[in-house]
């Protein structure tokens, strides 16, 4: 925990917008200390977590770097998951083969699945000889994912994890994610993408979308409460320092709440030099 401390306490003074000199003042010490504390070389004393926490308005268990049962988000999919059959099908994206005509599984290749749902791709993916490791914030996504591996005969690393909360401690060759991307806050999107390419191998890829908005579509059914659309083309605009093999924006037809609508989508594949 001590080792995330550090780091949320500047990701969160940064949503804050709080300088580090203000968060000093505040807790009545030294900028110094506070830069500190976020390199990880000290760490605050813990009479000051309180206020500490209670400024940059988080708990402490979560600038500790956990999510207590209280605080976690319920997807509006949790229930749809736990129902029987598969909600999203089991037919893998047609992004999945962009990863094997692009990096194909010819040596151990690790592979992260951002936002799982219920794990079809990150089975299909293991099922091809990937490493495969995924996350999602739902419980029902999560135990649907280890089953259908099980049913496959495939191993899949799969844990509960909120985007906006996980960082990248370890490199993976590729980094997957499909329609999940609208769940982080506009804010925090550079933080996360520069942990996302700083934890990538040389050479790998990212295949990843995002739903972004357009004056033209009206927003979909779901109405979903923490889903932040991108702008048109501010995805690509996180990857001006790779080789983007491929950027795309497509407009599609979506059935998925039993409701007909359409979504507009970026989808960008690129490597890393």
């Amino acid at each position: 925990m001590k080792s995330s401390l550090g780091k949320n306490i500047s990701r969160y003074r940064k949503l804050k917008n709080i300088t580090q000199e203000e968060l000093a003042t505040q807790l009545n010490i030294t900028f110094q200390a506070v830069s500190k504390w976020e390199t990880n070389q000290t760490y605050p004393d813990i009479t000051l977590l309180p206020h500490l926490a209670s400024i940059l308005e988080v708990s402490i268990d979560r600038l500790m770097g956990y999510t207590s049962h209280q605080e976690q988000k319920r997807t509006i999919y949790e229930d749809e998951y736990a129902q029987d059959g598969y909600y999203w099908g089991l037919a893998p994206s047609k992004m999945c083969y962009k990863i094997l005509s692009l990096l194909p599984p010819t040596k151990l290749l690790k592979l992260l699945d951002i936002g799982c749902g219920e794990g079809k791709d990150a089975v299909f993916f293991a099922r091809n000889g990937y490493q495969v490791t995924a996350f999602d914030i739902a419980d029902a996504g999560i135990e649907k994912t280890k089953r259908l591996a099980d049913k496959i005969g495939v191993h899949v690393n799969v844990f509960k994890a909120d985007v906006l909360d996980f960082r990248l401690e370890s490199n993976y060759d590729i980094l997957y994610s499909n329609g999940v991307l609208h769940y982080m806050k506009p804010e925090l999107r550079q933080e996360i993408f520069f942990n996302y390419q700083q934890h990538t191998s040389p050479h790998g890829i990212h295949v990843l979308s995002a739903f972004v908005t357009k004056p033209f579509i009206p927003p979909a059914p779901e109405h979903e409460p923490n889903g932040h659309n991108w702008l048109s083309g501010e995805l690509f605009s996180l990857y001006s320092n790779w080789l983007i093999k491929e950027c795309d924006e497509v407009i599609f037809d979506c059935n998925s709440s039993g409701i007909a609508h359409k979504h507009a989508m970026n989808i960008i594949v690129a490597e890393k030099p």
